[in-house]
């Protein structure tokens, strides 16, 4: 799917490959307007794919319940009509305005990517692990080290630790108590930040021992020969001690920086996007910014929102694609699908 060009003309550059991003794609679709997507990471579906692809879902209108990976699929098959091009595994650099006021988008590989209107749809940004100050740590990055679940069976019959008190935490912990062949959760503290209900579900678990769990602890340093084998554990109540691990997953959240972005001209509130509400335009003519890299007044942080400023970005959006002609708003129940 990935796909590279140097230089690549289309009606919509779409920064950002996630829910909000590709939601956008389909939008646009409708009004016949063509879209090329870009994204830092490797993969469509932005933190759903990269952070929670396990992780259900309940406020997806006509959804109870779905899996952070299964709704991405369910947009790419919903934006598939329209063939859009994605460019992935780069990030955008520099946006440079053309003398036709089009707009050209630069990535880190170079790529180029000419477009009348630009939707930045990139989440919170840049995403970076929050990385405790433990001996040895980066030596095992990749070798039994890491910042996040990715695949879970790959875990299955390995010995897993696992450090925080945040709800990635808990649900993880909960979920690999069935896959892995032990489970141990290091916390700090002897309460946790995440749901109450996670909670309570860890600390049944770990009075039925299938899970080890070690409250006032810290992991003090790791040991291995290669690839992680071991990890210290420093208590308040007992000295430290070695436990055998093959995978090491410290879960202290991600900071989000909004890297390039902050240098390209827009107004910037709280490391997030100002945007005018009527359709989600920045200060900057013909670029827009939708779903959680945005603010405004009232901002909600949800899927389904950012779903809603795509729908109207996209709207808005029509006039610099086809500036000659009129949008006549239609119902797809009317006029359905009509692929390119």
């Amino acid at each position: 799917m990935e796909e590279r060009n140097e230089n690549i003309a289309t009606d919509i550059c779409i920064v950002g490959a996630g829910p909000v991003g590709l939601f956008a794609v389909f939008e646009a679709g409708l009004l016949k307007m063509r879209c090329h997507v870009i994204d830092a990471l490797p993969q469509v579906g932005g933190q759903l794919s990269e952070i929670y692809p396990h992780k259900p879902i309940y406020d997806i209108p006509g959804y109870p319940q779905i899996l952070g990976q299964e709704l991405v699929d369910r947009l790419m098959e919903q934006v598939d009509p329209f063939r859009p091009g994605f460019t992935l595994g780069e990030r955008v650099e520099t946006i440079n305005r053309n003398d036709d006021d089009s707009l050209t988008v630069i990535t880190s590989e170079h790529t180029t990517v000419k477009c009348k209107v630009l939707v930045i749809a990139g989440g919170l940004g840049c995403f970076e692990p929050r990385k405790p100050a433990i001996d040895g740590l980066s030596e095992f990055e990749g070798k039994g080290v890491a910042y996040m679940v990715r695949n879970p069976e790959s875990l299955r019959g390995r010995n897993v630790v696992l450090a925080g008190g945040g709800d990635s935490a808990l649900d993880w912990a909960i979920f690999l108590a069935d896959i892995a062949a032990k489970v141990t959760l290091v916390h700090r503290g002897d309460t946790f930040r995440g749901s109450p209900d996670s909670a309570g579900k860890v600390f049944e678990l770990a009075k039925a021992g299938r899970i080890d769990l070690r409250l006032h602890a810290n992991v003090t340093a790791l040991h291995g020969d290669g690839h992680l084998q071991e990890l210290s554990i420093h208590t308040h109540q007992l000295p430290l001690i070695r436990i055998a691990a093959d995978h090491f997953i410290p879960l202290f959240g991600l900071t989000p920086k909004l890297g390039p972005i902050a240098d390209w001209g827009l107004n910037i509130s709280q490391s997030a996007i100002s945007v005018n509400v009527a359709d989600y335009s920045t200060n900057a003519d013909r670029i827009y910014a939708i779903g959680d890299i945005n603010t405004y007044p009232g901002k909600l942080k949800l899927i389904l929102c950012g779903f809603h400023e795509a729908a109207l970005a996209m709207q808005s959006a029509f006039k610099h694609v086809y500036p000659d002609e009129k949008l006549s708003f239609k119902y797809t129940t009317v006029y359905g699908i009509n692929a390119f």
